[in-house]
Parts: C-alpha cells; structure tokens; sequence
C-alpha cells in the first residue's frame, strides 16, 4: 500500500503544470488586412478604355495590368508593337504600383535627385513613362502599364485614361 501511496504520489507531483499563458484575444482584424484589388472585368474595361485612347493618337499599344499585390491580371501585345514593349509595359505597370507614383513623374523627379539616380538599379524598376497606380477610395488597387506609344508623352497620357470614373476607379488619387 506504501509502495501504491509514493508511485501515485510522484505522478501528482509531476503530473501538475504551470497554467498555460495565452495571449490576448483581439478582434481578427488586428491580425487580418483586406485588401481591395482589380479583378479582371475591371481589368477587361480598363485595356478597352486604353485601347480607345491609343487609337486617338492612331497607335497601337502593349499594355499590363496588375492587381494591388502586383499579380499580373492581364497583358496585351499591341498588333505591330515590339515584342520588348510586352515586357516595359509590365515592368512600368509594376514600378507605379510599388512606388505609388506615375512613373512620368518617378522618372522626372529621379533624373533631377542625383540620390535617387540610381532607383533604375533594382531589378524590376523600369523608370520610363506609360506606368500608373489605379486608385479607388484611397487605395491602391493595381496599377496599368502602357508601352509603343511612341513618345514618353504618349504612354503617359493612354496609361491615364485607364480608369472607370463613373463608379471612382481613377489613376489619381
């Protein structure tokens, strides 16, 4: 009986732990983020309203657009455009969407900042216009990319008419 007594004696012993620290409970949106995105009907308006504008200026373009985590939602190859615009217009479309800016203005503001000279550095900046952030309610929510326009000017103004102002997705802020 002794011997019975002292085995279930240690095993009490041993057998207690300390309470278990838990954290806090917070609400999930502590822990959870939404983020608001293109989807590709949004994306499917967009080049047909930067088709529209190219063709304004009689040209024909590649274009990309992405959503807000900088996922490729759709690429376009204009007829008769050079295959490396495919490419620019994805890289400029990811360069708005990362630096929150056109890229017209990143470029003009990097060329006259002898710090920020080097922004063309990193591996997927492209730092020539037709790129730009689309926006709805404050948010960034995917950016276009716009090459082949035939002049930096060009780019810049057909990547701007990527926008659906009528429900507020807008390349400004």
């Amino acid at each position: 009986m002794k011997f019975l007594f002292v085995l279930f004696s240690s095993c009490l012993c041993f057998g207690q732990s300390k309470p278990e620290q838990t954290l806090p409970l917070y609400p999930v949106d502590h822990y959870i983020k939404s983020v608001s995105n293109l989807n590709t009907a949004a994306a499917l308006e967009l080049a047909n309203r930067i088709t529209k504008a190219a063709s304004v200026k009689d040209k024909k373009v590649s274009l990309a657009i992405l959503d807000a985590s900088g996922n490729t939602i759709l690429m376009l190859s204009g007829d008769g455009v050079g295959p490396h615009n495919t490419e620019a217009a994805r890289r400029k479309a990811y360069t708005a969407l990362s630096t929150k800016t056109p890229t017209l203005l990143l470029l003009r503001n990097a060329d006259s900042n002898p710090d920020t000279k080097n922004l063309n550095s990193l591996p997927e900046l492209l730092l020539l216009s037709g790129g730009v952030p689309i926006w709805y309610k404050g948010n960034i929510i995917g950016s276009v990319g716009v090459a082949g326009g035939g002049s930096p000017e060009n780019d810049d103004w057909i990547a701007k008419s990527a926008s659906i102002p009528e429900i507020g997705i807008l390349t400004t802020k």
